[in-house]
């Protein structure tokens, strides 16, 4: 009798038990405007992330603009013409913090884009006003601030933590504090698709040089969605490769100090979690042959198991 039940359990497990795991569709899109973290001007820190299936996009930081739509065009990822996509298909920028590399693309695309949102928290939206858009530097293209206000783009200054909704695009954006050179601030900006999550770093040092827990509060704020299985890909800086000295990481990573950081992370969710993790490699910093170093470095120690991405300027990635 047993036996008999036993093969009946097969006989209706079976189907089951041969089922692969069901892939999931994509959440996000992302379009790497730029990748690098300097020395060439066409080619830095921006990505447009917009939810599957809309062509409505938000700018996670804004170092290169014009060029990278370019080369997007080029690779038949947008039609038309770069000066309509900047001006109709980008509903804002969330900007990490007001390092040139940054933001140099948003301050020269300025005259040629339509009204829309620049997103910052206090500290890099005051640098933003004071530094760049001040009617000396550069005209004042905001709405508040120093000099002629030209009002074609509304500030709005971020609140640690808490979640906002961005207009059209479907997309919900949390930032949180990161420590780039302790004591001054960059941003995580963590977007929600209808519950489906990428998290997007701007620069950051570990916490053990940065003598700071944000990174450690980041992770534990995302654990529980790892755990889900929602959070879809994690975008985090690695500048130099493992030989650069520790007073000279300028408040940034290395493959040995953001695998120091993923453990952490693993402390959190258990190793098994991360395995297959979508982690997009950002801002290297050349020479070339240094960025390729890193990446060499990064695949030789990778004992999670990360799925390591290493986006190009102008191709879509699907998360």
């Amino acid at each position: 009798m047993k036996h008999l039940a036993f093969c009946f359990f097969l006989l209706i497990a079976h189907p089951l038990l041969s089922q692969k795991p069901v892939r999931q569709e994509p959440a996000f899109k992302v379009v790497p405007l730029g990748v690098l973290g300097g020395i060439d001007e066409s080619n830095l820190s921006a990505y447009l992330v917009a939810a599957a299936g809309t062509n409505e996009y938000i700018g996670l930081d804004a170092g290169t603009i014009y060029a990278g739509i370019e080369k997007a065009i080029r690779n038949k990822v947008f039609n038309g013409a770069a000066s309509d996509i900047i001006k109709k298909q980008i509903s804002g920028y969330f900007i990490s913090h007001a390092h040139l590399d940054h933001v140099a693309g948003l301050i020269m695309t300025s005259p040629n884009d339509s009204t829309k949102t620049i997103y910052a928290l206090p500290s890099s939206m005051k640098l933003m006003q004071d530094h760049y858009f001040n009617g000396y530097t550069w005209a004042n293209f905001g709405d508040a601030g120093k000099g002629y206000l030209i009002k074609q783009y509304h500030y709005q200054t971020l609140a640690a933590g808490e979640e906002i909704a961005v207009t059209q695009t479907g997309l919900k954006v949390t930032p949180y504090v990161l420590s780039h050179v302790h004591p001054f601030e960059s941003t995580a900006f963590l977007v929600n698709n209808q519950g489906s999550y990428l998290l997007y770093l701007g620069d950051t040092g570990p916490d053990e040089v940065e003598q700071s827990n944000r990174l450690k509060q980041l992770w534990e704020r995302v654990a529980p969605l790892i755990r889900a299985g929602t959070l879809r890909g994690i975008f985090i800086e690695v500048s130099y490769p493992n030989n650069q000295p520790h007073k000279k990481l300028f408040g940034h990573l290395t493959p040995a100090w953001l695998m120091k950081e993923m453990n952490v992370l693993a402390g959190l969710t258990g190793s098994k979690a991360l395995k297959g993790l979508n982690v997009v490699i950002t801002h290297g910093k050349p020479p070339m042959h240094k960025i390729a170093e890193l990446q060499r470095e990064l695949k030789a120690n990778n004992p999670l198991g990360l799925n390591l991405i290493f986006p190009e300027q102008g191709k879509q990635i699907k998360l």
